[in-house]
């Protein structure tokens, strides 16, 4: 019988520094991709997910392999394909259960310590797996202890690499900490697999079987495969993240005007919500009338000035602040470690550097922002509270005057849940039937009769009482339902005139204030003609009422529908005249047939300048051949001011407040065709 012989071992140590090579490029190659597994969502979050583990399990096996070729016993070994394979695979899916567990932001030590251990275990079922492929005249006996430590070094390594996992899932730049993380894993990789072939014993019963040569040699075009096609998977990956960073995530996450992070980007970064343990800052800034520049001097102007703004924003910004574009003339800036008095302060200097003029193809330009702040963790951590809130503290800010910031507050958020609540009972309120019609009557002082009706939408809301006009329609307008909210104004103000028409009341006209929507929505004479015909009102007898601020919309196609309207017999007025933005050098060129004079002037008629302006726009009229009503009238003294300047038609409390049909029946039975001598008020 042979004796037993103790094979004893030796190891090529520049292929054991190739397996330690591979180690630590297969460490960073992972740390690499554990941003983008970070990063990612849905589909492509599950493909860098397959991809990490793909380098990190085939990276560990090939340092694994590769110090086995470095291992010599000076027999003839070979390898099972089969259980060679599977000992890779053992390596890959830890490495997959290992990550799919660290995924979620908040990890707590139970689930680090179950995926730490899962790795572990794998590792170490992918080293003694490997070892079972190998084929050899000789039997393998293990070292208790050697065994175990190789065990406790396995898990060591596996913790060590999550918690660097953990470190850099959320950093693509390339740092020498990440090199040297990935060097101390390498170290422990190693570790693992060198103390667990200390662990293993050669026993060799056939001494034939002993060669003097170094049987290792016979392995080297097995050698060089293997380590080619591991590079080969590290350079795939790195050549996929970088064209993923440099390429892709630049397309995806820049918007492609100004450079700047773009929305994408914005919910990348707040996806999840912002970091509790510091204060954070979300600044909203919206530009100032930056509609009229685009309409008056163009879009690639527009664009231009959105450009110099992002450059301006950009440069003002130091480190911790980060400024995205989120469409349009809206930008966002997120400022981390900044409280109220911080934020306060960056808003103020924000709004200095946006004021300041631009020069763009011979244009000297002055614009203004406003801005809203919401403050993290205090008004929320996730990124719809804090767009919401920060949104509406910058319209806060445009409604107080713009040019401003505004932070949140708590009545803000009343507002907003009002708003919210307001604009979902609207859009039922027409089928319940909530809505009703006032009308205020226009007088002519002259001859001392009524000429005129306004007509007015009421909205008793069944929660909040009387809603008042100022503040449903603007919510009518950015909805859309104040088009066939306007329908039914329309029909219901020529049926209701049609009725007095036909009791004999005076001949009057009734007025309907039209938002800009309904020019926007191209069928405003397709609902005149249509509530005309229905209700058989004439329409000499219907009067529409647009603002100034209505000529800021496409003009060529405003005066058009302004004509057609005109030609089927509809009047039409510009209400609040003075008080928008048109010019007045294209007044003559406007459709109209009167001007109201809008309220702020007349009740400040005691005013020389006030009384100054109400002079000229009454002069200007006069020579235009248009006709004049004054609004806010309440007093004798304004009476008697706008008849002696040349106005004689008046709207206000001095003749009668909005009243419903049957005040209206009451006061017109009362003051139609008779002198009026003192104000009517409303009992």
């Amino acid at each position: 019988m042979s004796p037993i012989v103790l094979l004893h071992e030796s190891y090529n140590l520049w292929i054991v520094m190739l397996s330690f090579i591979i180690a630590v490029f297969a460490s960073y190659s992972a740390l690499n991709l554990a941003s983008k597994i970070s990063r990612s969502r849905g589909r492509t979050q599950k493909w860098w997910l397959v991809a990490g583990s793909c380098v990190m399990g085939s990276g560990v096996w090939s340092m694994h392999f590769v110090g086995m070729l470095a291992f010599h016993l000076n027999v003839p070994v070979n390898y099972d394909i089969p259980i060679t394979l599977l000992s890779m695979l053992c390596s890959i899916v830890a490495s997959f259960i290992a990550f799919q567990m660290l995924l979620s932001k908040g990890v707590n030590w139970r689930r680090f310590a179950l995926s730490g251990f899962c790795m572990g275990s794998g590792i170490v079922a992918m080293h003694y797996t490997g070892m079972a492929a190998m084929r050899l005249p000789a039997e393998i006996t293990y070292d208790r202890s050697y065994w175990l430590l190789s065990a406790a070094i396995a898990l060591a390594a596996s913790y060590v690499a999550l918690l660097l996992f953990l470190r850099f899932r959320d950093h693509t730049e390339v740092s020498w900490w990440k090199w040297a993380s990935a060097l101390v894993m390498g170290l422990a990789i190693c570790g693992m697999h060198f103390t667990g072939m200390k662990a293993a014993d050669f026993w060799c019963g056939n001494p034939n079987a002993i060669v003097s040569t170094d049987a290792g040699e016979m392995n080297l075009l097995l050698l060089a495969g293997v380590t080619l096609t591991t590079f080969f998977i590290l350079m795939v990956s790195w050549g996929a993240m970088f064209f993923d960073r440099h390429v892709l995530e630049k397309m995806a996450y820049s918007d492609p005007l100004t450079g700047l992070p773009n929305r994408h980007d914005l919910n990348r970064l707040l996806g999840e919500g912002v970091d509790t343990s510091k204060e954070t800052a979300v600044l909203f800034i919206d530009l100032d009338r930056f509609k009229t520049i685009n309409d008056t001097l163009g879009h690639d102007i527009g664009d231009m000035l959105v450009q110099e703004v992002g450059r301006r924003l950009s440069g003002y910004l130091q480190d911790g602040q980060k400024v995205f574009r989120l469409g349009g003339d809206e930008f966002l800036v997120v400022a981390e470690n900044c409280g109220q008095a911080l934020a306060e302060e960056l808003a103020s200097g924000i709004l200095e550097v946006v004021t300041r003029p631009f020069v763009l193809q011979g244009n000297e330009l002055y614009i203004t922002a406003s801005i809203g702040i919401s403050l993290a963790p205090k008004h929320g951590t996730d990124r719809a509270s804090l767009l919401k809130t920060s949104d509406t503290a910058m319209y806060n800010a445009k409604n107080a005057g713009k040019n401003r910031y505004c932070v949140f507050d708590d009545d803000m958020d009343k507002r907003l849940l009002r708003r919210l609540e307001l604009e979902k009972d609207m859009r039922g309120a027409s089928e319940r039937q909530e809505f009703y019609v006032v009308y205020q009557p226009k007088w002519d002082a002259q001859t001392d009769t009524p000429v005129g009706l306004e007509a007015l939408m009421r909205w008793p809301h069944p929660k909040f009482g009387v809603v008042s006009p100022d503040e449903f329609i603007p919510i009518a307008e950015e909805t859309g339902l104040i088009i066939p909210m306007t329908r039914w104004i329309l029909e219901e103000a020529c049926r209701q005139n049609k009725v007095w028409l036909d009791k004999g009341m005076p001949s009057m006209i009734v007025s309907v204030n039209v938002s800009v929507r309904l020019f926007e929505s191209q069928h405003l004479l397709y609902m005149v003609e249509h509530a005309l015909r229905t209700t058989g009102l004439p329409a000499r007898y219907l009067e529409l009422e647009i603002t100034e601020s209505t000529m800021l919309y496409d003009v060529p196609d405003m005066i058009r529908q302004l004509n057609e309207l005109r030609e089927i017999g509809v009047r039409i007025s510009m209400d609040d005249f003075g008080s928008g933005y048109s010019s007045l050098g294209s007044l003559d060129q406007i459709p109209i047939d009167t001007i109201k004079i809008d309220q702020l002037f007349v009740r400040e008629s005691d005013s020389p300048s006030k009384r100054a302006i109400v002079g000229a726009i009454i002069d200007m009229a006069l020579k235009l051949h248009l006709e004049l009503v004054a609004e806010g009238v309440e007093t004798r003294e304004q009476i008697d001011f706008l008849r002696a300047s040349g106005c004689n038609v008046m709207q206000g409390y001095f003749y009668g407040k909005p009243m419903n049909i049957e005040q209206m029946d009451e006061w017109l039975l009362q003051n139609a065709g008779r002198p009026i001598g003192e104000p009517w008020f409303d009992k």
